[in-house]
């Protein structure tokens, strides 16, 4: 018995009637928000103020000293803000998406996300070459320009948008609020995470927040490029389909014309050779002592058609006689060995 549960594993008859989220005013209100705070960070930190201050002394406090029991769960918990396995299980997802709803948008979303997450934050990681905790030379430095790659976290920024991607493409505003809370306590833990483990300064994590936060707003911007994209793919998969329905291969005698082929070909179909001229059959024997004729068979000519219409008994050909073994000795008389007794007269 089948339940809703499974019911609603089924792909849909049809593609639904999704509705695309616009770059409204309250989401424009938020990109600036969120624009603004990720340019405060960036200054606080190039300047070395109170915020570089705060991250050295977290850095100082050395959390995965202070609760070591907790250390070994965390290596695994902060593994959800690796970009490869995290976009692995998210693309497993919202390719069950895009083949139940009939549509490429799910994971052309997923796509354009981290597109624009590897271009950005990583162009500001290479830029400030900012070094972690763990190779600091000077206390106090904000340790930017010295040809590192953790400023902004990494693993923050991806998992905001990883895990909020599942929020932006929900279709209910129920399954919105659930899954833009438990992206939020991911993106969150992963992010407080690497303080504790001590891999990123606080400032990184901050700036990560908003540097996935920004990517997340913004992808209203980018719908139409991706439905664009998805119109030029699900056409060139069209009409590679009707190419192959187009030529496909037609069964036809061996030797035989092949119409379809030279028809799609644009050349005349071969014309057939001249029909084979029938071989005339041989007449059938009459039996021995019949006459030709009407005169020859005593005007017994309906007796005569009637034996010759009847099937004649199958002879035996000499390969099926039963082979017949002589009896006595094959060996000629001059051969056989003298056993004493005289023969002839």
């Amino acid at each position: 018995m089948r339940t809703d549960i499974f019911a609603r594993l089924d792909r849909e008859p049809e593609p639904p009637k999704i509705e695309i989220p616009r770059m409204s005013r309250t989401r424009l209100a938020l990109f600036g928000g969120t624009s603004a705070f990720y340019g405060a960070i960036v200054v606080a930190v190039l300047v070395s103020s109170w915020l570089v201050t705060l991250d050295w002394k977290v850095m100082l406090f050395r959390p995965y000293q202070q609760w070591p029991e907790v250390h070994a769960t965390l290596d695994y918990f902060v593994v959800l803000g690796q970009r490869g396995p995290t976009a692995v299980m998210v693309a497993a997802w919202l390719g069950w998406r895009s083949w139940r709803q009939h549509t490429l948008r799910p994971l052309l979303v997923l796509g354009a996300a981290l597109l624009l997450l590897n271009v950005t934050v990583g162009a500001v990681k290479i830029g400030l070459g900012r070094l972690g905790p763990h190779y600091a030379t000077q206390i106090g430095s904000a340790e930017l320009f010295a040809g590192g790659d953790i400023f902004p976290s990494g693993h923050t920024a991806n998992a905001v948008v990883t895990w909020g991607i599942l929020s932006y493409l929900a279709t209910t505003p129920r399954a919105r609020r659930y899954l833009s809370a438990l992206s939020a306590v991911v993106a969150l833990g992963v992010g407080l995470t690497t303080v504790y483990l001590g891999t990123h300064w606080l400032s990184d994590v901050l700036l990560g927040w908003a540097a996935g936060l920004l990517i997340l707003l913004g992808l209203p911007w980018c719908e139409p490029v991706i439905a664009r994209a998805e119109a030029m793919i699900l056409g060139a998969r069209d009409a590679l389909w009707a190419r192959r329905r187009r030529v496909a291969p037609v069964p036809v005698a061996v030797g035989g014309p092949r119409p379809a082929i030279y028809a799609q070909r644009g050349a005349p179909a071969p014309e057939a050779g001249p029909a084979a001229e029938p071989v005339p059959a041989e007449p059938v024997g009459e039996p021995v002592g019949a006459g030709t004729g009407a005169a020859a068979t005593g005007g017994r000519t309906g007796n005569v058609r009637a034996t010759l219409t009847q099937p004649r008994p199958h002879a035996v050909v000499r390969s099926e006689r039963t082979p017949v073994t002589p009896a006595g000795s094959r060996r000629p008389p001059h051969a056989r060995p003298y056993d004493g007794r005289l023969t002839g007269g």
